[in-house]
């Protein structure tokens, strides 16, 4: 390799990396013309996420609900966290986060529940106490105990935002479908987990015990949003990956916390006290009871 390739190597490299996943960018002869696709590509493009197969209740052999957490601290997980600041960076990269904020304000988004049961719908002006807390100063109270009218500068607002993001629950099945002789897992909801924003900046509460489920998305309502959103795919920018995709393809770590059992779908550490060990291997025994059942299908 001459010095001339390796300039040319060098110097691609280092262009955005949100203009390398977008589309016509080699064709594009101003910068507005990048991401803009041809009457032809559209008509082309099946741009739609894989419809589900109807499962009838009678080839449902088996089948055991689980809710696991996602945690953003791992490094295979950080397409879903990631990019947390949106300035500077394409339009085409978005956390997940702000996919789902952003699709519930315009009204995209309509399937939202309380928890993962799915029996009590919200909207966003419902989760408005969840997602953000306005907060007075002591000068903003001495002006109302005055009798005047509070500035804007002595209201604090704070807004949960998507570096706040600490984990994603999701729910899902597992399932033996006998018409096709395989076990098949359905995801069912997610739900982004952050600290309680009426206690985030409080350094006397413990961050482990701070958190709660902003919201439940119902997925099969939001699978267009996340088809359209696209993820970043390390290993080919030119390939990115949609949100749908990722997530039914699991590819993610998720950790068991709770499955449906006889003592009201209790979750793990609700029987296994103060030990993250025994946690952790406790999930990885229902993991591995959902995994042998396909085998022991078979075995006669």
């Amino acid at each position: 390799m001459n010095w001339k390739n390796a300039f040319l190597i060098g110097a691609l490299s280092l262009l955005p990396v949100s203009m390398m996943a977008q589309a016509n960018i080699l064709n594009a002869k101003l910068p507005d013309d990048i991401g803009k696709k041809t009457e032809a590509q559209i008509e082309q493009d099946n741009d739609a996420p894989l419809e589900y197969g109807y499962v009838d209740d009678r080839d449902i052999l088996w089948s055991k609900t689980v809710w696991e957490t996602i945690d953003l601290d791992e490094r295979v997980n950080f397409p879903l966290y990631y990019p947390t600041d949106t300035i500077g960076i394409g339009a085409d990269r978005r956390s997940l986060y702000h996919v789902l904020m952003k699709n519930m304000r315009n009204g995209k988004l309509t399937e939202v529940y309380t928890d993962s049961y799915f029996t009590e719908k919200r909207t966003l002006n419902d989760l408005g106490a969840t997602l953000s807390k306005v907060d007075t100063t002591d000068l903003g109270y001495e002006q109302l105990n005055a009798g005047e009218q509070i500035s804007p500068e002595f209201i604090n607002q704070r807004d949960l935002s998507a570096a706040d993001i600490e984990e994603y629950r999701i729910k899902g099945i597992w399932y033996f479908d006998k018409r096709q002789g395989e076990l098949k897992y359905r995801l069912l909801g997610i739900a982004p987990v952050a600290p309680d924003v009426n206690f985030i900046d409080d350094e006397s509460v413990d961050p482990g015990e701070n958190k709660v489920e902003l919201f439940w998305v119902w997925y099969p309502a939001a699978r267009q949003i996340l088809h359209d959103a696209k993820v970043y795919n390390q290993r080919n920018s030119a390939r990115p990956i949609s949100y749908d995709m990722l997530l039914n393809a699991r590819r993610f770590n998720g950790v068991i916390y709770k499955e449906d059992n006889v003592h009201g779908d209790r979750e793990i550490d609700d029987y296994i006290f103060d030990n993250a060990l025994f946690q952790l291997l406790e999930a990885k025994r229902i993991k591995e009871v959902i995994r042998d059942r396909e085998q022991d299908m078979w075995a006669y």
